[in-house]
């Protein structure tokens, strides 16, 4: 009963129950958060994951502009439901490049986390375009406009130096020779030994989509887009992939 008492001193007591309140929240959020801080393993390293090569780079910037994180999330949660429809759940370790993150809270499409390869790049231009072609019950508005939009890669090297100081792992040579991959990828007729030997198997076990993904020959926005969309989810083997916990 005395116990009762001096806890409604407390509720009665504005300054003091918040004071308190402050007083556990801030406890419990040093026992939850500082520990991340000494963690090896808070961000999992997975084998294959690499940062996005410059046109992959471009085309989740043009994502991001356009808005599709608002009806669209890349974050499979860990439930059976959602497993079944898209695949294994996300890794930490598959957003570890991602500034910021593009996890979402809402999906009035289908989550894309594993959309890459999924598609042909003809099926995703179609959508683009207009979404109801391939898929009748969209809301989704056209993009159409994407594949007049020519781009040159002009600000390209000051994207991927803007990512390296966030700490993403660019390389020095990445950075040089951002514009030369930027080009490379989407020219199937070109060298793009460089881009290969700097984001593909030889450096982190994953292959880089070379080819021209539009269909144009111009360099567009449409082909950034499709590049970033194509490379989603499929940097990380799971027929090989162990979870930690499990080795």
């Amino acid at each position: 009963m005395a116990f009762l008492d001096k806890h409604k001193a407390i509720e009665t007591h504005a300054t003091l129950l918040m004071v308190l309140s402050l007083l556990v929240v801030t406890i419990g959020g040093i026992v939850q958060i500082v520990p991340l801080f000494y963690l090896e393993n808070t961000i999992e390293k997975v084998e294959g994951m690499r940062p996005y090569t410059p046109l992959e780079l471009a085309g989740r910037n043009i994502y991001i502009r356009e808005g599709c994180y608002g009806c669209h999330s890349q974050m499979i949660r860990p439930m059976r439901d959602e497993v079944e429809r898209y695949g294994h759940y996300s890794l930490a370790a598959e957003s570890m490049y991602d500034r910021p993150f593009q996890w979402g809270s809402k999906r009035t499409g289908p989550d894309l986390a594993r959309v890459g390869g999924r598609y042909s790049d003809e099926w995703h231009q179609d959508h683009f375009t207009n979404a109801k072609s391939v898929v009748p019950e969209s809301v989704m508005p056209p993009y159409g406009f994407l594949a007049n939009n020519i781009i040159d890669g002009k600000y390209i090297q000051d994207v991927v130096v803007t990512n390296q100081l966030t700490g993403v792992p660019y390389t020095d040579d990445m950075v040089q020779n951002a514009l030369a991959d930027f080009t490379a990828q989407a020219d199937p007729l070109g060298d793009a030994s460089g881009l290969e030997e700097r984001y593909g198997d030889a450096a982190f076990g994953t292959p880089v989509n070379v080819r021209n993904f539009d269909g144009q020959p111009e360099l567009t926005e449409m082909d950034a887009l499709i590049a970033y969309i194509q490379v989603l989810g499929t940097m990380v083997d799971f027929s090989t992939y162990t979870p930690v916990a499990n080795r």
